[in-house]
């Protein structure tokens, strides 16, 4: 599996803003989108393209295009959607899929309460949003539910990431058949007894949208 820790000056400005527990939630979905556009950047530098001819206002030329099957790109809800319009302003063409994931706060365990993909992603480049890579759990359900559908390549994009995650995606997919990529803006330092990332951002959901129910 490969792990790729965005360093950039610009990546680093926008994660500490995020971090800040003064940040409000219009200024934190902003600062997101714009995040998730940069590291969508380096996580698309594989993505399949095929060579077409053009014609320029002078002459003809070959160009690049994506290639097909269009990639799919998932969000995993709720707090993934607060990525996906970062995602899809550097990839347009590409398919959107959802994905509905809750983990158990005592377990850990995350299960799957809603799925719109399609049947068969044989063939298929998949980028998967998820905000934070914490236990790992979450995300290794949503990367095998679309291995299980047949994708050939999956890269997950997560704003911040701990070691745990890390480690526990490295030995589950050490021996893949497909490749499994990370891409994040920065790995902390550990996960609280209660499987957060210290020091972290918070719930990305609540800091994205609020505390539903709450007021």
């Amino acid at each position: 599996m490969h792990i790729l820790v965005a360093d950039h000056p610009l990546i680093a400005h926008k994660l500490t803003a995020l971090r800040d527990q003064r940040t409000d939630s219009p200024t934190f979905r902003r600062l997101a989108d714009e995040l998730v556009t940069l590291l969508a950047y380096e996580a698309t530098r594989d993505v399949r393209t095929t060579q077409v001819d053009v014609v320029t206002p002078l002459a003809h030329t070959r160009g690049t295009r994506l290639a097909r099957p269009r990639p799919l790109v998932v969000p995993v809800l709720r707090a993934g959607l607060g990525m996906l319009e970062g995602m899809c302003r550097l990839l347009p063409t590409a398919e959107v899929g959802f994905l509905g994931l809750v983990r158990d706060e005592e377990t850990l365990v995350a299960t799957t309460y809603a799925s719109r993909l399609p049947d068969s992603l044989v063939g298929r480049q998949v980028y998967v949003l998820d905000p934070m890579l914490a236990t790992g759990g979450t995300l290794i359900a949503a990367i095998d539910l679309v291995l299980s559908r047949g994708a050939d390549q999956v890269t997950a994009i997560c704003l911040i990431a701990a070691p745990e995650g890390l480690a526990l995606l490295e030995s589950h997919y050490r021996d893949s058949s497909a490749p499994v990529s990370v891409v994040t803006a920065g790995v902390d330092e550990r996960l609280n007894e209660h499987g957060y990332i210290v020091p972290g951002l918070g719930d990305a959901g609540d800091r994205l949208y609020g505390t539903v129910g709450s007021g």
